[in-house]
């Protein structure tokens, strides 16, 4: 479902499904993005795996920014379990960029969308 918030088209992939676990499965979610004319992707904390905390993480988040997608991961980064300070760092820092968001929920997205414009 593709919804335009503050002249931004945001694909918002839903919450029941595959996992997005790999990067052939982040390949589909791109592709349904492209075909939507989206530019944000939003994705449920809950679609993602709890391996993702692996290298696995940073080739998903690549294969969006190659493609010139901006990615938003939506809810509670700890819906897998406690993470760890190395990941709590990056989620940190990739909240500064212009690649990758961490959010709590829709409302904060569209906060953070706001500024984007």
């Amino acid at each position: 479902m593709v919804e335009t918030e503050h002249g931004v088209r945001v694909f918002a992939v839903p919450p029941q499904g595959a996992p997005t676990a790999d990067e052939s499965a982040a390949l589909d979610v791109i592709g349904d993005a492209f075909g939507a004319g989206a530019e944000v992707v939003s994705v449920p904390v809950a679609r993602l795996t709890p391996e993702l905390h692996t290298g696995v993480a940073g080739a998903i988040v690549q294969k969006f920014v190659n493609y010139g997608l901006f990615l938003v991961v939506v809810g509670e980064p700890h819906h897998h379990g406690p993470t760890s300070g190395p990941v709590d760092d990056w989620m940190r820092e990739a909240n500064q960029g212009r690649e990758l968001w961490f959010v709590a929920d829709e409302a904060e997205l569209d906060r953070r969308l706001t500024g984007q414009s």
